[in-house]
């Protein structure tokens, strides 16, 4: 009975599942601040992608870790540049895989930040031109969904009109429209070698305390071309998700980040928690609020719990 009238369900063609990309071949290296994650090589992925979609992940994430990095953050828009050499392996692979890529800096600079760097600031319509370029190669390469996470004024309409004007009209942008300058990336960063290294990034993603700014940054990205809408983090922040839902159509994505991922590992590993009924419930809560998507390191765990569909 009562799974006949819940109210909320979860599906593993809801999920996202992240993938930390590098170079060399049969890698596959443990993320120590993020208990069961890896960084992989291209064909490690590829292996671990025909696993994801054997339990019902129809979609990833590709996150870069380039071999070297440079001030312009270079090895973002290379056509050789590891996202774009795993977007096409995955794609002559995995013809029906959703591949989703990272559209940032911070991963490819010397420095850190999510764009360039002039003067000692971030400089955001210099900028713009550079994620444009590197969304176009990623599309080029095999990427179904462009995701600028950079969040630089602009970003989405930028993108667009790169995108359209090479050919690629047919690659979907989902903007991290309203992402918070939160405590809950430090394992993330570990992982990508992404923090900044001066300085950080207040200035240009969003302020914890604000909800209704949300609700502006969400309209202006659809107003630019975005094709999904984002909330990141999703736990500490399911009141702005359930806001958005209620004020827009879009479909709307939630990040369940790594430091939320991590907290939960650490109780888990100190048996403080049970880990499949956590689990279940957090991604529950995001559901319940209004995610269409779950981008979450839980995913394949939580996809082999929720059984065979």
């Amino acid at each position: 009975m009562r799974e006949l009238v819940r109210e909320t369900r979860l599906h593993p063609h809801q999920f996202v599942y992240p993938m930390f990309v590098r170079g060399g071949r049969h890698v596959r290296e443990p993320i120590p601040s993020m208990p069961g994650q890896f960084r992989f090589s291209v064909d490690e992925a590829v292996a671990d992608a025909d696993a994801l979609r054997g339990l019902g992940i129809n979609a990833v994430l590709l996150f870069g870790l380039p071999d070297a990095k440079d001030p312009a953050g270079s090895g973002a828009y290379a056509d050789d540049g590891i996202v774009q050499q795993a977007a096409r392996a995955l794609r002559a692979e995995h013809p029906d895989l959703i591949v989703m890529t990272d559209v940032c800096l911070c991963e490819y600079t010397t420095h850190g930040h999510c764009g360039l760097v002039r003067d000692g600031e971030v400089d955001n319509d210099a900028t713009l031109e550079v994620l444009g370029r590197t969304a176009v190669t990623q599309a080029v390469a095999g990427a179904d969904v462009v995701a600028p996470s950079a969040m630089m004024d602009g970003q989405v309409a930028a993108i667009r009109r790169a995108l359209d004007e090479a050919g690629c009209q047919h690659v979907a942008i989902m903007g991290y429209s309203a992402k918070y300058a939160s405590a809950f990336y430090g394992p993330f960063r570990d992982a990508a070698g992404s923090a900044p290294q001066f300085g950080d990034r207040r200035g240009y993603q969003m302020n914890p305390p604000n909800a209704r700014e949300a609700e502006r940054e969400v309209a202006q990205d659809l107003s630019e071309g975005a094709d999904i809408v984002m909330v990141k983090p999703a736990l500490p922040y399911l009141d702005v998700l359930h806001r958005i839902r209620h004020a827009v159509t879009a479909p709307l994505a939630a990040y369940n980040v790594s430091g939320e991922y991590a907290m939960v590992k650490a109780a888990v590993q100190q048996g403080w928690l049970d880990e499949r009924r956590t689990v279940l419930e957090l991604l529950t809560a995001i559901a319940r609020a209004g995610a269409d998507l779950i981008i979450s390191y839980h995913a394949r765990d939580a996809a082999t719990w929720l059984g065979p569909r």
